[in-house]
């Protein structure tokens, strides 16, 4: 459409030369109206079509707003799936745990209850000759004194038996409790995980329409084109503030990624769909690599420092960039979910994000760069071979 603008504004003045020669040349009233007309009919066909220009981008910016909440809202979405699964691993552990703390109180108890058994018929065997029938059967005194220890130690040792037998059924009723506690908390999370995975596979389809409406929007070339060229302006606008902020904000010192190169570990493992340098639409090429991986694949850190950048960029859809200290920052795009906020230091290998299909993706993958004072660098040279 901007061709035909051009060709529409060349049109425009020729025909501008084209009357003034003829004001020159003749008086013809007639002549003077129909070029008259002319340009007014360009003019409007300029204007028409400029309209038309501005309606599209309007339209354009719409849709990628909507795509932005629909992925924020996924992503939101898919942070609770992720928690909840956790938390449901984490229970699993305990439910675990408390059924063997049970079953070794029941065998516990299995063991007090005989003890108690053995005293009991120990006690009984004793009861059947009492002190008064002993003393009469003209025992010594020494032998009585011994019988009569023996007795209260056995007494003793019954209602100590009875004290841990109680307090054994006391311990197991509450693990009993505890495990159908936490069975019943178990039930209801994986309720809620359906819920929240349902709610997520009809966000993906309103995001899946929005995403091809857009692409009908950018079936152009041209406008293809200068879309990702904006998406590039965003990112290197974002990268100067991160870069601002890191610096105000550094609190910790940070030695970058220097003599680290090709010893780093993969954000993530699996195949490289675009490499650094690749030529991506016209004169444009690749300024970082896409790994391919499912989604809700767990993103990690490549390397320790600061998390200066975590929102969702256009073009990039949820992206996290790391400062590594010395003009150094990682850049992690594309997610389904971020793990981390600005502000927050990370560790090597920390799980930062999940991998996604955001920003208007077709596949889920991760968008990787590296970047040392705002110039991309090959990504892949410092990951491990």
């Amino acid at each position: 459409m901007r061709d035909q603008i051009k060709r529409l504004t060349q049109l425009l003045r020729a025909s501008a030369f084209s009357t003034g020669a003829l004001l020159c040349l003749t008086f013809t009233p007639p002549a003077l109206s129909a070029s008259q007309q002319q340009l007014d009919g360009v003019k409007q066909e300029i204007s028409r079509q400029q309209n038309q220009l501005s309606s599209k981008q309007k339209k354009i910016n719409t849709l990628q707003q909507s795509l932005k909440q629909q992925e924020l809202a996924i992503a939101a979405t898919a942070k609770k799936i992720h928690q909840a699964e956790a938390t449901v691993r984490t229970l699993a552990r305990s439910i675990q745990a408390l059924q063997q703390e049970q079953q070794a109180l029941l065998q516990q108890q299995l063991g007090q209850q005989e003890m108690l058994k053995e005293l009991l018929n120990t006690h009984y065997r004793q009861g059947k000759s009492s002190q008064l029938a002993t003393l009469l059967s003209g025992m010594d005194q020494d032998r009585l004194d011994r019988m009569t220890v023996y007795a209260e130690r056995l007494s003793q040792a019954r209602a100590h038996t009875l004290d841990d037998l109680a307090a054994t059924k006391t311990e197991l009723q509450l693990k009993t409790h505890q495990l159908s506690q936490q069975r019943q908390q178990q039930q209801d999370l994986l309720a809620q995980l359906t819920d929240e995975k349902r709610r997520l596979e009809r966000e993906q389809q309103q995001r899946q329409k929005t995403v091809r409406t857009i692409k009908g929007q950018l079936k152009s070339d041209t406008r293809y084109l200068s879309e990702l060229k904006n998406n590039e302006k965003r990112l290197v606008a974002e990268i100067a503030k991160a870069k601002a902020a890191a610096e105000a904000a550094r609190r910790v010192a940070m030695n970058g990624l220097a003599g680290q190169k090709g010893k780093l570990p993969w954000p993530v493992k699996g195949t490289i769909r675009h490499r650094y340098g690749s030529p991506l639409q016209g004169e444009l090429r690749w300024k970082g690599m896409v790994i391919s991986k499912p989604k809700g694949s767990q993103v990690n850190a490549i390397y320790g420092g600061k998390v200066v950048f975590a929102d969702w960029l256009r073009g990039y859809g949820l992206m996290v960039a790391i400062d590594h200290g010395k003009g150094y920052m990682s850049f992690y795009g594309y997610n389904q979910t971020l793990l981390k906020k600005v502000g927050d230091t990370v560790q090597p290998s920390e799980a930062i994000a999940l991998v996604g299909d955001s920003g208007g993706q077709e596949t889920s993958a991760l968008y990787f760069e590296i970047r040392r004072k705002g110039t991309a660098l090959d990504p892949q040279s410092w990951l491990t071979r």
